[in-house]
């Protein structure tokens, strides 16, 4: 069923394209823009509307240099993939990062956005979901380095570290090396994954409520969202998230972007047109100046969120310690420490869970 309904959504984000502007309807969770209510895929989410948020995420038994004594290369061999890579492509260090806050929302940091096989031999994992399938990349950069972990210590690292390790290292190398997340250890891997589950994942269509509702479900606050919202200042996007709202942009840069999309809502356009390949804050200038993709971009400029969007445009270095302690921060949701807590392990393989 949740594989019919992903092919659906992702279906009807096509049919719905830029002609779903006035009266249209924003579903799952930000991710779906229909012409009309469709029941089926806009159903309610009392937790977005309620906008409660839970405590802030504790990290209870993570720590700092975690694999010192168990596997001193750990790390180094994750910065050595990631570095690799990046060089190679610097949007791959950009999906790196994604693909660690697209873990972290859904089941907590636990990599099962990684998964292809589960506990439950479902199929439909989260790799399957509407805001991930066919889009996430980074997977061989984990599984490099998961590698030659394995080689040196096996059954001692976790595919949810790997993945948090190479966010930061990856943050490290496309800042120029201005940001560094003090990124702790000892996560587990969870044995289930589901496509259904990415709904929790806040979407391109988003308002600044739903936004706030989303990172308040994971104990994270109405700045570190904003924080966090500035990763979109590297990395690519389909035309179909921004195709619909060209007349609300800066009218320079949407008539560039329509001349890059041209009709096709599948090419892929930089998310910021300034920096394309670095992570900095030129993005919150971007949002004053309307030259960001998404609607989740453009809300920021709401009177809730604009002044730290200005706080972040204009103070040097004030964003990257920001992004640096909410990063840190992200990377303690919903973690696993033990390897019994709800069928946790340390996989052998990260795409599939132990034997």
């Amino acid at each position: 069923m949740a594989t019919k309904l992903a092919a659906l959504i992702l279906l009807a984000a096509f049919i719905a394209g830029p002609a779903a502007c006035e009266g249209a309807s924003i579903c799952f969770n930000g991710w779906l823009r229909l012409p009309s209510y469709n029941p089926r895929l806009c159903r309610s989410r009392p937790d977005i509307q309620r906008r409660q948020r839970i405590p802030s995420p504790s990290g209870s038994g993570l720590s700092y240099g975690y694999y010192n004594s168990r596997c001193p290369s750990a790390e180094k061999l994750v910065t050595a993939a990631v570095r690799k890579a990046v060089a190679a492509n610097p949007g791959i260090g950009a999906g790196l990062i994604r693909l660690f806050f697209h873990d972290c929302f859904v089941r907590g940091c636990d990599a099962s956005v990684l998964l292809t096989a589960t506990n439950s031999n479902n199929m439909d994992t989260e790799r399957e979901g509407p805001p991930n399938k066919d889009s996430l990349r980074g997977f061989e950069v984990i599984d490099e380095a998961k590698a030659a972990i394995e080689a040196a210590c096996p059954g001692t690292v976790s595919c949810a570290d790997v993945v948090a390790f190479a966010a930061r290292d990856a943050s490290y190398f496309l800042s120029n090396r201005r940001i560094n997340i003090p990124m702790q250890g000892g996560r587990y891997d969870g044995r289930e994954s589901f496509a259904n589950e990415t709904d929790q994942l806040p979407g391109p269509f988003s308002n600044v409520t739903e936004l706030q509702a989303s990172f308040a479900a994971k104990g994270l606050t109405s700045d570190e969202m904003v924080v966090l919202s500035g990763a979109h200042t590297i990395g690519r996007a389909r035309c179909m998230f921004s195709s619909s709202r060209l007349s609300e942009m800066d009218p320079a840069f949407a008539a560039k972007l329509r001349a890059q999309c041209n009709g096709d809502d599948n090419t892929n356009v930089n998310q910021d047109d300034v920096t394309p390949d670095v992570l900095d804050r030129q993005y919150y200038q971007n949002v004053i100046d309307r030259k960001v993709l998404f609607t989740s971009d453009a809300v920021l400029n709401s009177t809730e969120t604009i002044a730290q969007v200005r706080e972040n445009a204009n103070r040097a270095g004030a964003w990257e310690r920001k992004f640096e302690r909410a990063m840190e921060n992200m990377g303690k949701i919903g973690i696993k420490t033990r390897g019994d807590q709800q069928g946790a392990e340390i996989r052998k393989v990260c795409s599939r869970v132990n034997n």
